[in-house]
């Protein structure tokens, strides 16, 4: 269940509202009188996966207004008991997670700040060690502390929204982090004499089909929990497996002058960001995550029309290199076996 609570001020508008608010259905629904400040309280309560349609009516009738705010508050219990739905009608109800809720859970990811750069960096200490080590311990403990879920999936659901802003602000932080990823772990490459044979190092240097897959079961996971309303910390983690260590061991291979793991690493990772953002863009648009009004949902389409295309014929091209690069013929780098 879900409670919104709206505060507005008393005039010609409540009755309206009121109206639109019980033509969606809410479990129950009270409105107030004025209080000696000239303002009305409007509580809805509505079923898990229920309220879109409400909060949508409330921000185009009152969008020209600035003295109203709605807060939407999780009910943990409720008495008495609710009556079983019947069937056919809880298959209408989708468990999924307001649209204003999706954004600024994911949009409070994008915030390039010293936290964000900070775990960045201790994240890529640890799996740098971790990865040359083959201490599979120290790389998951890595991936719970990296911070690249949040800007990842802001920039699949700027796509969806049609929101360049968005998309911006999430582009800057996830190439930043990235980046800061890559060019610590040069100079622990250049500094440090780390054991560049290890298991967990050269396997981020094989790239296959299976890279591919697994990158878009990680997108389209981590997007689904969002959507959902589900925890997304395990699926934080599977993201950023598919991401920080071959960003990581890039930068070793290429710290240490082998820039053909280097290479084979960095390839590694352009097709998880690419199969990442695909999956979850479709996740997000599938779901029916779309704008309010119908002129962004029109700019919302073209926008996930063109990303879709441009990151599909990406993953196409960066898989037949891929693939390409394990097939019989083609020279191998020393030291990776085929796959």
């Amino acid at each position: 269940m879900r409670l919104f609570e709206l505060s507005m001020a008393d005039g010609d508008n409540v009755g309206p509202v009121h109206q639109a608010v019980l033509a969606t259905n809410p479990l129950d629904c009270s409105l107030s009188d004025a209080d000696s400040g000239g303002r009305r309280l409007m509580r809805m309560v509505f079923s898990e996966g229920d309220g879109q349609k409400a909060l949508d009516a409330i921000s185009t009738m009152l969008e020209h207004q600035d003295d109203w705010r709605l807060v939407v508050l999780p009910v943990e219990a409720s008495l008495p008991k609710q009556a079983e739905e019947d069937p056919e009608v809880k298959k209408q109800h989708r468990m999924v997670a307001l649209r204003e809720e999706i954004y600024q859970d994911i949009e409070a990811g994008t915030k390039l700040d010293r936290d964000f750069l900070i775990l960045t960096a201790l994240s890529t200490i640890v799996v740098v060690f971790g990865l040359a080590a083959d201490n599979v311990a120290a790389v998951i403990g890595a991936m719970v502390i990296a911070p690249l879920l949040g800007p990842i999936l802001a920039f699949a659901l700027g796509s969806a929204l049609g929101d360049f802003e968005l998309m911006t602000k999430a582009s800057r932080t996830a190439l930043s982090g990235l980046f800061l990823g890559m060019a610590i772990s040069v100079v622990i490459g250049l500094v440090f004499d780390v054991n560049l044979g290890s298991t967990e190092l050269t396997s981020r240097t094989i790239v296959g089909l299976d890279s591919t897959a697994l990158a878009l079961a990680s997108g389209a996971a981590a997007a689904l929990s969002i959507v959902a309303g589900l925890p997304s910390t395990l699926v934080g983690v599977m993201v950023a497996v598919a991401l920080l260590p071959p960003a990581a061991s890039t930068g070793l291979f290429a710290g240490s002058g082998d820039f053909p793991l280097a290479a084979r690493a960095g390839l590694l990772l352009m097709i998880n960001i690419v199969s990442v953002n695909l999956a979850a863009l479709l996740v997000f648009f599938f779901k029916g995550v779309r704008p309010r009004t119908w002129l962004e949902r029109r700019s919302a389409k073209r926008s996930v029309l063109i990303n879709a295309a441009v990151w599909a014929v990406l993953i196409v091209a960066l898989t037949l290199v891929a693939v390409y690069l394990t097939v019989p013929g083609v020279p191998e780098v020393p030291g990776v076996p085929r796959p």
